[in-house]
């Protein structure tokens, strides 16, 4: 997804496959109280602490924010949410699906 976003903001090719390289194979471990889990893959989300957090969020929110806006302000954006407002059940799905 952040690589779409990127491109939809007409992002370089050579930067979104810079960004998208760091995530390629990225694996994590869970800490508990009872000890550390076994390596597994991250296939959605972030890399938690990166310093490109901020930004490649930013983006996302962009090329989200590009897609819902229309003339009247149908769409509230807060810090890591967005709600978006119809009139109708059947707008409210169609907008979704947008």
């Amino acid at each position: 997804m952040i690589s779409w976003e990127m491109r939809k903001l007409v992002v370089e090719e050579w930067l979104v496959s810079a960004v998208m390289s760091m995530y390629a194979g990225a694996k994590t471990v869970v800490g508990t109280v009872y000890g550390n889990s076994k390596g597994f893959e991250v296939k959605v989300g972030m890399h938690h602490g990166s310093a490109l957090n901020p930004l490649l969020f930013e983006i996302v929110m962009e090329a989200i924010f590009r897609e819902f806006r229309v003339a009247l302000p149908w769409e509230l954006l807060y810090a890591d949410d967005i709600a978006v407002i119809a009139e109708t059940e059947e707008e409210f799905i169609k907008r979704l699906n947008e």
